[in-house]
């Protein structure tokens, strides 16, 4: 019996040692085809890319996977135990597998064999991390075999923290977000440190299966599982039975957080950003990389401009009339449906869609349906209100089939069913005014003149109806704000202020072809100063003075600001025929505004990549005793400003004073009002077609032009200094409240002497028309009478170039008029 027993014992001990051979075999077998986990040492996950203005506030987020990578030691002690609760308790003591979990997933696998319930798999957190880095998800044994593997070998090469922190990082939550930091964001809009028990116990239970978990579809499923990750953290200890009561009896509270664009007003500007970091870095880094872009975006200062620049084309459309409703909806049952169909502007939330219910004589009747959010679903609400005759009044002149007809009563205009927008009036209950959306759009920039930093953009009045950026994709002719461009190269060249030029008619021949350019308001004034002509904005001065110092010189200049890369050298182009950018404009401007640097325009100050390295910074001064160690009475470190000097400073300032002439006695007299120190200059181009005006403090330059997007006229009588100098003085009006009014500073060395306003002589004591002009050093008003553009005999002079390209450009509309 002895011997029987012992000879069933050697073939099971051999039995035994064949399927211990064969399991050995089959494991080195598929451990020679395992991936390589060393590579988790150098994990970088996809990571959102975030924009801030320039006070820290975020702009946007742009991610393929929503995720922000967060260590280990910056995750909450109740954070990783709710995680360690719902997923694997005992992860800080298994070396990669838990065999008491394994072993009561096999006997549940075995109660089940043939019942068509899933298998239980007991993964481990580090199994999982195996698994989601390293393999597939397919629901096998040997996947399951090779995971084991991994989980050992990881075990052995990292620490349970590094570990837990790849899992955390990792895992997908659902509604797009990846990894705890990101989940936190996307479910409460929260940062981790800031979830609650119930909260971290919430997105502890969404990796088991985000869309079993849906906070709306399955509200009670997810609380249901969430309670029960609640119950294990008090089982393992983590919180108190108190505490788990508490957070049990929560609510799910969850709030999404919206994607896209997060700061108001800043689309246009958040846009350009994103095109600028795609362009330089790749759409990769851009969506995967993690970057932390910090812009030059001023939010207060895109309020105003916003508001000023819409509230501008506004008072321009509606003297234009009315062009009737968005669409027209059937009202005769629920209107409600087909109206939440309707496109609303999304950027400007101060409006609302609207349907007529009735119309009298006496205003409209209207329904609307404004949304609101609750737990993360669009509510929508239907209420009532008025728009009475006189909140209407503009749409008493509407437009009809092309022309214009005024209308007696408000049925005349608008009927049911049609769609309108109307905007909530101020401390009434139920009142509004009639709202339009206006075709004619324009571009507005805001600019540190010192730094190029721009700190406000507007494309156009919304970004929801059109994305197309007036201010650095419209290519527009400048018209009469590209004349101190002209100026300034003439007195960088030996004239002076009080050089005298003919205001009469004057023709330029080239061949068979003429051309004759007039003034705006077709009159001449015969000899006057380059002052009285920039003040005035007199083009045939202009053309007059590039053809006496030559085009070449003019298009040198135009490329030294920046204003053009290539600048044809025809005389229509000295009056701002040539398209360029209001951004282009503005950074030009900013050069006279700082006495003569280079700029280079940008709105972003620093970019960081994921781990915190500045890979970019706009500010490219030098400081080499900036980080000294310590205090040796040495002397203060200053930035030194490796700036070109493109332009004189001296010319900087008599251009400037030149330009404060514009305000208070020209064309820009409108700004006056403000009582500042501001130079500027208006723009009209030829058929009234663009509007402009760019001015600027010491410290800041505005420009922006007013016209459609596709050219036509603005309307007889339309200027830079009736239409865009407004907005601009609306901009200025609040930017500048409670700053100093700071004048301009003379450069040392600089001359004041009066002269006379007509002559551009010395003046005599007393003389009524004496005006204090700057010299440079070796200049001085004329000691005799000279006028630039006369003959001897005193006739007007003609000349000058004239080619088949500059006539098309005075064709296409070439010429500054006002």
């Amino acid at each position: 019996m002895i011997r029987l027993i012992g000879y069933f014992f050697g073939i099971g001990t051999a039995l035994a040692l064949l399927v211990a051979a064969g399991v050995a075999i089959y494991i080195s077998h598929l451990s020679k085809d395992l991936p390589d986990y060393e590579v988790l040492a150098k994990y970088e996950p996809p990571v959102t890319t975030r924009i801030h203005a320039s006070d820290g506030a975020l702009m946007a987020e742009y991610a393929r996977e929503r995720r922000l990578y967060l260590p280990i030691q910056a995750v909450p002690d109740r954070v990783k135990a709710a995680f360690l609760s719902a997923e694997d308790k005992n992860f800080y003591n298994h070396p990669g597998i838990d065999m008491t979990g394994l072993g009561r997933a096999i006997m549940v696998n075995l109660q089940n064999f043939g019942s068509g319930k899933r298998q239980v798999g007991a993964s481990t957190i580090t199994q999982q991390v195996a698994k989601n880095f390293l393999l597939s998800s397919d629901q096998t044994y040997e996947r399951k075999i090779k995971e084991m593997i991994l989980a050992f070998r990881i075990e052995q090469a990292y620490s349970k923290d590094r570990i837990l922190e790849l899992y955390l990082n990792e895992i997908f939550f659902g509604l797009g977000a990846y990894g705890v930091a990101g989940a936190a964001l996307t479910y409460f809009d929260k940062a981790v440190n800031e979830l609650t028990v119930a909260e971290a116990a919430y997105l502890a239970a969404l990796p088991k299966g985000p869309s079993n978990y849906h906070p709306f579809k399955y509200a009670d499923r997810a609380i249901e599982r969430r309670n029960w990750v609640i119950d294990q953290m008090v089982d393992n200890g983590y919180v108190t039975h108190e505490e788990g009561a508490k957070a049990k009896a929560e609510p799910l509270g969850v709030t999404p957080r919206r994607t896209g664009t997060y700061l108001f007003a800043g689309e246009y500007f958040t846009e350009e950003v994103r095109r600028q970091i795609s362009a330089r870095y790749g759409e990769n880094a851009l969506y995967e990389g993690g970057l932390s872009v910090r812009t030059t975006l001023d939010p207060k200062m895109q309020l105003i401009a916003r508001k000023a620049m819409q509230n501008g084309l506004m008072k321009f459309d509606t003297l234009r009339g009315y062009r009737g409703p968005v669409k027209s909806i059937n009202v005769s049952g629920d209107w409600g449906v087909p109206l939440g169909d309707v496109k609303r502007l999304e950027d400007v939330p101060e409006w609302s869609l609207a349907v007529v219910l009735d119309s009298s004589e006496k205003g409209l009747s209207i329904g609307l349906q404004p949304t609101r959010q609750v737990s993360g679903e669009l509510v929508k609400d239907r209420i009532e209100g008025t728009v009475s005759k006189e909140d209407m009044r503009f749409a008493m002149r509407h437009v009809v089939d092309g022309k214009t007809v005024k209308a007696n009563s408000p049925a005349d205009v608008l009927k049911p069913g049609d769609v309108i927008f109307v905007q909530k009036k101020e401390d009434t209950d139920g009142a509004y005014s009639l709202r339009q959306v206006p075709e004619v759009e324009g571009g507005l920039i805001a600019m540190d003149p010192h730094t190029g930093r721009v700190l406000a953009m507007v494309g156009g009045f919304s970004y929801a109806q059109s994305e197309f950026n007036r201010a650095t994709q419209a290519m527009r002719q400048p018209g009469s704000s590209f004349k101190p461009i002209v100026y300034s190269a003439a007195l960088d060249n030996g004239y002076t202020p009080a050089s005298v030029i003919m205001d009469g008619p004057i023709t330029i021949k080239s061949g068979n072809t003429t051309w004759t350019p007039k003034n705006y308001d077709g009159r001449t004034a015969g000899p006057a100063t380059l002052r009285s002509g920039i003040e005035r904005s007199r083009n045939l001065m202009t053309v007059r003075l590039a053809n006496d110092m030559g085009m070449k010189l003019v298009v040198e200049y135009a490329e030294r600001f920046g204003v053009y890369d290539h600048l044809a050298p025809y005389l229509p182009m000295a009056l701002g025929s040539g398209e360029t950018t209001v951004m282009r404009m503005v950074s030009a401007y900013s050069i006279m505004a700082n006495g003569g640097k280079s700029i280079k325009p940008t709105l972003i100050d620093r970019i960081q990549d994921r781990y915190g390295k500045t890979v970019y910074r706009q500010d490219e001064r030098g400081c080499e005793n900036c980080n000294a160690t310590e205090w040796q009475n040495q002397p203060e470190p200053e930035l030194v400003d490796n700036s070109e000097q493109v332009l004189d400073p001296m010319t900087a300032y008599q251009i400037t004073s030149m330009m404060v002439g514009v305000v208070e006695r020209g064309t820009g007299a409108t700004v006056a009002e403000l009582g500042r120190h501001i130079a500027g200059k208006t723009g009209t181009t030829n058929d009234e077609k663009d509007t402009w005006f760019i001015g600027y403090t010491p410290n800041l330059v505005v420009g922006l032009y007013m016209g459609y997007d596709q050219p036509k006229g603005l309307g007889k009588g339309a200027t830079g200094g009736g239409l865009a100098a407004p907005i601009f003085k609306d901009v200025m009006r609040v930017a500048l409240d409670g700053t100093p009014n700071v004048d301009f500073k003379v450069p040392e060395g600089m001359k004041l002497i009066a002269i006379n306003r007509k002559t551009g002589m010395r003046a005599n004591p007393g003389d009524a028309g004496a005006f204090i002009e700057a010299f440079k050093p070796g200049t001085g008003p004329a000691d005799s009478y000279w006028v630039i553009g006369m003959d001897a005999d005193g006739s007007n002079a003609s000349g000058g170039s004239l080619s088949p390209q500059a006539n098309q450009a005075i064709q296409s509309g070439g010429g500054g008029l006002y």
